[in-house]
């Protein structure tokens, strides 16, 4: 099979690598890709993956080339083609691609679709209210004592939700967002929900329209700095399974969650295939859900890729053709920690082009697997290319080992004002 995976990111690395394992596999392509997704091969055949320079928002780009290279099936990694609807246009055309059709897509373009969503069908998720203007937003965080988080309606880079501790703190958000546009057209709408105590960890489960298929249980680090401070960020890292749920408590809250979300989506006329990322804080009166995605998250791919037994063309292909039913899900049992080395300033401003150094070094190590995120290849040299540079991956027996074996390849690797936390995992520890 001819594939081509769209996207540039970390994500996109860790479905390329797996992707490239495939029996099934004779060549690969990604738009546009990265440095370390130009050094992967097929498995098979040998043949090196190729980066083509088509940027992941060029749907009629990605449709010519594929139709060109006739491609048999097309991988999509981040939101914003599927939110514009890339799913939907390689269908009528006859081209076979895996992710969410631009109406599934709305459970995470739309936070106010999304919410309304889970309130119509029972799907348990914090109080909250949808707001179009400031006045009334900031009158409904006053109701909340101002403990609220203020999120944009539409895409933010993951980077569209506040954490607010007091009015005053609530208010800035309301007019950062709505009145001085910090996130343009995403914050037309607002989403305010209660402040939600609790540990929050992040649920996958692989879709086909049906048939739902949890993952185990990863936890993502969202806020930039150790000992969760700092400004929220697309996520410093990683680790899977967290020690949070029991295999029983994770089955009860996918019954929770996916039997709602399932019947929902029949009922509205969605026809959900893909993955679907929830966001889940385990609260004192049980799971909530914060929020939805409708795709895989980042870095919670690289340790879920890096746990996953089955082949993961067959998992894609019954997940579009409507047969996951017959597959089941194979776990490693050790566990996987994934620590996101960033520039310097992340997510504020940051630099690029930095030098990186120590890579080979890294992957040299056993069970290690270093995938690039912002990288490119300059003068011969891979160089920082964005603000999340590398998600340096490990599997370990346990995941204190694995923790251990993520951070001694982290220390092998330099560029100029790396940051990353060191505290992945430690929740659990």
């Amino acid at each position: 099979m001819k594939l081509l995976v769209i996207g540039s990111g970390g994500r996109e690395h860790a479905l390329v690598w797996k992707l490239t394992q495939s029996a099934h596999l004779t060549q690969l392509w990604c738009a546009p890709g990265n440095a370390g997704i130009a050094q992967e091969a097929a498995a098979k055949t040998g043949k090196p993956v190729e980066c083509v320079p088509i940027a992941a928002e060029d749907l009629p780009g990605l449709l010519a080339f594929a139709q060109d290279k006739k491609i048999d099936l097309t991988v999509v990694g981040p939101d914003n083609p599927l939110a514009l609807g890339i799913v939907d246009l390689f269908q009528r055309q006859g081209l076979k691609i895996w992710g969410v059709n631009q109406k599934a897509a709305q459970f995470e373009s739309s936070k106010v679709f999304s919410q309304k969503f889970m309130e119509k069908y029972g799907i348990p998720t914090a109080s909250a209210g949808t707001f179009s203007e400031a006045g009334p937003a900031k009158a409904f965080c006053a109701t909340l004592g101002g403990k609220c988080v203020v999120k944009a309606d539409g895409l933010a880079l993951g980077k569209g939700v506040l954490i607010c501790s007091n009015l005053a703190e609530a208010e800035k958000a309301v007019d950062e967002i709505m009145v001085g546009k910090a996130f343009g057209a995403a914050g037309a709408r607002v989403v305010i929900q209660e402040f939600l105590e609790g540990v929050e960890v992040s649920m996958h489960a692989l879709c086909d329209g049906r048939t739902a298929k949890i993952f185990p249980t990863s936890q993502d680090h969202k806020r930039a700095l150790d000992g969760d401070r700092g400004l929220n960020t697309g996520g410093m890292g990683t680790y899977s399974p967290t020690p949070f749920l029991t295999d029983a408590q994770l089955a009860d809250t996918a019954r929770q969650v996916l039997e709602p979300f399932m019947r929902g989506c029949v009922a509205e006329g969605i026809d959900y295939r893909g993955i679907l990322y929830p966001g889940v804080m385990l609260t004192q009166s049980g799971p909530k859900i914060l929020e939805f995605n409708a795709r895989f998250g980042d870095p919670e791919t690289q340790v879920y890729l890096t746990r996953l037994k089955n082949d993961l063309i067959e998992l894609l292909a019954a997940s579009v053709d409507g047969t996951l039913d017959k597959i089941e899900l194979e776990w490693r049992p050790e566990a996987s920690v994934c620590v996101v080395m960033a520039s310097g300033g992340y997510p504020g401003n940051y630099p690029k082009g930095k030098i990186i150094s120590g890579l080979d070094a890294a992957n040299a190590l056993s069970h290690t697997k270093v995938f690039h995120a912002g990288t490119a290849l300059k003068g011969g040299h891979i160089v920082t290319n964005g603000g999340r540079v590398l998600g340096v991956t490990a599997l370990g027996k346990d995941l204190r080992a694995a923790q251990a074996a993520a951070y001694a390849a982290v220390e092998t690797i330099h560029f100029e004002d790396a940051q990353f936390r060191r505290d992945i995992g430690a929740k659990a520890l």
